[in-house]
């Protein structure tokens, strides 16, 4: 399959904008799910599914929606799981419409899921607490105000409740407001799966586009499907040529394509956002497509992107290079955007300071699986880490390629051996690196080949005795939608320093 993808800056990662007026999806590489775009005016915002990084919620901001840039995290304390959420602006206000799933260390919250908001007077916040709209079991929200004049959040399945005039609460009952398009039963999907409405007024109408099929499962399930009614009240239509969008082949160069939102761009012409998996990289995760739409004379809408492994023109015909820089000598903190947390409860958020060209994590936990690594989303198929560590008196520190609690590989040192990991445990290889403190540690991912590396010096390397591959480190079920990602941890007790995180991707 084809690989167009730019290169060159921001350490060699891959570029949508190929610097000919052209792009090639993903916008965004790396695990960046269920977008959600607001324009508001000539700029563009989004965010994505943050599920359990804290800081959680990174904005971006783009003109041309094929170059972003980092903003900054909107949420610096997940109650739980961060699901899909809805990116509003309503008068002078930004608003975060936010479902929390219960996760282990969520103890605010009484069901599986809970719709909370945060709201800011500039994209750049300061951003509120959450606030509790009071609506359980749900997820997926969608804001939108009604011909009525007022205001109203769709949520999965699809149902609706009335908010108050401020959309700081649940003023209504949860209706049943849709049904959904079904497709023909011998199609090969996860679940039927109603879910992800997203709405936009345009002439006369109200389009309603939902996602069906299932995310995490076969290639052909997710899609993209969309409705109008002249009134927010329904019926609601189903479009003739449903699907919108969908995978119809595992051949295909994206899977299980799905979750859109739909908005104007730049020049007045249409455009869609939504994630897919990269075939054969399920393990960077569901990462952010953009397609063209245009409209017909029957009032219905058609993506017209094709082939999305080929190149697209970009929107105004701009270039640059986009992203954020993911190398780190830690001489200012960049959590929530560089670095986050995996599950680690809002309490204690405080366990990593930066300081001097030093990272400092305080110890937690007896190993990677429950010491909440910091974590770093990427998006090459290829690259290479590295790290100098350097361990307190009864801690481990090291560098992992992790998936979740259960599924990580890596090497850890505790001053007195290596511990090697795999398949989400420390394994029996004794590797006969140095029984030291400081050690400096690198992993080569190159298309699922990991293979590790110390180095007293930081000059001359030792590989490990081990490699890796590392493709079925993925998410095949609905509750594990994250992606494989480099982290840096530290467990037992006192703390883990570590200085010059170096990253590289490779051709």
């Amino acid at each position: 399959m084809p690989n167009f993808s730019a290169r060159g800056g921001l350490e060699g990662q891959r570029q949508a904008d190929l610097g000919d007026g052209k792009f090639l999806n993903p916008i965004l590489s790396g695990d960046r799910p269920d977008p959600t775009v607001l324009r508001d005016g000539d700029d563009y915002y989004m965010t994505h599914s943050s599920f359990d990084a804290s800081p959680g919620l990174l904005i971006w901001h783009s003109r041309d929606l094929v170059n972003w840039t980092p903003i900054g995290p909107a949420l610096a304390r997940p109650l739980g799981t961060v699901f899909a959420v809805d990116l509003v602006k309503h008068g002078n206000q930004y608003i975060i419409y936010i479902p929390f799933m219960k996760a282990p260390w969520a103890k605010e919250l009484s069901d599986f899921a809970n719709i909370y908001a945060i709201h800011a007077p500039s994209m750049k916040g300061p951003w509120s607490e959450p606030v509790d709209l009071k609506i359980g079991g749900l997820i997926d929200p969608c804001h939108v105000v009604g011909e009525d004049g007022q205001r109203y959040l769709f949520l999965s399945g699809v149902n609706r409740v009335r908010l108050s005039a401020d959309g700081l609460s649940a003023i209504g009952p949860i209706e049943k407001v849709y049904d959904g398009w079904h497709y023909p039963d011998d199609w090969i999907t996860e679940a039927y799966a109603l879910e992800g409405p997203k709405l936009f007024r345009r002439g006369e109408y109200f389009y309603l586009v939902s996602a069906l099929g299932g995310t995490g499962g076969p290639a052909t399930g997710h899609m993209v499907i969309a409705a109008r009614s002249k009134t927010i009240n329904g019926p609601w239509e189903n479009c003739p040529h449903n699907p919108i969008v969908r995978t119809r082949d595992a051949g295909e160069a994206w899977w299980s394509r799905g979750h859109a939102t739909c908005f104007e761009g730049p020049g007045g012409a249409w455009y869609m956002v939504y994630h897919g998996y990269e075939n054969g990289f399920r393990t960077l995760g569901r990462q952010t497509l953009l397609e063209p739409i245009v409209w017909t004379a029957d009032g219905w809408f058609r993506a017209t992107g094709g082939d999305l492994s080929r190149p697209l023109p970009i929107p105004r015909g701009l270039s640059g290079i986009h992203g954020l820089a993911k190398s780190d000598d830690f001489g200012a903190p960049a959590f929530g955007t560089r670095w986050s947390f995996y599950g680690e409860p809002p309490t204690e958020l405080g366990r990593a300071a930066v300081s001097g060209g030093t990272l400092r994590i305080a110890a937690k936990g007896t190993g990677p699986q429950d010491s909440a690594p910091l974590t770093q989303v990427v998006g090459d198929q290829a690259y290479e880490v590295t790290v100098e560590c350097e361990v307190e008196d009864g801690a481990q520190g090291g560098l992992l390629l992790f998936f979740n609690n259960g599924l990580f590989l890596g090497m850890g040192i505790d001053g007195k051996r290596m511990v090697s990991y795999r398949g989400g445990k420390a394994t029996y290889w004794q590797e006969p690196a140095p029984a030291v403190r400081k050690l400096h540690l690198r992993i080569v991912n190159d298309r699922h080949i990991a293979t590790f590396f110390y180095s007293a010096d930081g000059l001359k390397w030792t590989r490990h005795g081990v490699r890796s591959e590392t493709s079925g480190y993925n998410a095949n079920t609905v509750d594990e939608l994250v992606s494989l990602r480099p982290a840096l941890f530290a467990s037992g007790n006192g703390a883990v320093r570590y200085r010059r995180f170096r990253y590289r991707a490779l051709a």
